[in-house]
């Protein structure tokens, strides 16, 4: 999928471990990014109900209060944040008789909490289920999805970004 969106002009890819393999992050530089960005699209895994080590680092250091939140913290006030994430649980697992016993939305509020924090608007997280188990065909098929969305930024509705799968 990060393939596939990089091909769109306008879309600038940021891997955390590819950048900062040792977890030393350039707090400078990444608020400079994000700074310039309109849409911000978080894109990983869901690991443990979370996100990955580093990423949560990065969200520890980068958003800082009073440049992400807080007094004068207006910097991302108004940009838009998209979870794009994957879990290795069918989406049936995400549901009261689930292995999970609760659906995926319950997982959610604090990806949501950080975006309504820092002023941004939460848009609805596009939810690939299952992941370790999709064909080439089905990945193909989500990552054409993907890139649909993000081609139609910002003129999108909301409700478009809603497929999980």
């Amino acid at each position: 999928m990060i393939k596939a969106a990089a091909t769109l002009p306008n879309v600038t890819i940021h891997d955390l471990y590819e950048t900062y393999p040792d977890f030393h992050i350039d707090i400078a530089a990444e608020q400079a990014q994000l700074a310039a960005a309109d849409l911000v699209v978080f894109q990983h895994p869901i690991q443990w109900y979370s996100m990955p080590a580093l990423l949560k680092e990065w969200v520890d250091t980068v958003l800082e209060d009073g440049w992400a939140f807080g007094k004068g913290g207006t910097a991302l006030r108004d940009k838009s944040y998209w979870l794009v994430v994957t879990t290795g649980s069918p989406v049936d697992a995400y549901a009261t008789t689930g292995m999970h016993h609760l659906p995926f939305d319950a997982f959610l509020p604090q990806f949501q909490q950080t975006a309504s924090l820092c002023g941004m608007r939460w848009q609805t997280p596009l939810v690939i289920h299952n992941a370790h188990q999709l064909s080439q065909q089905d990945v193909a098929a989500h990552a054409r999805h993907y890139v649909e969305l993000l081609s139609r930024w910002p003129g999108s509705l909301a409700a478009d970004f809603s497929q999980t799968t």
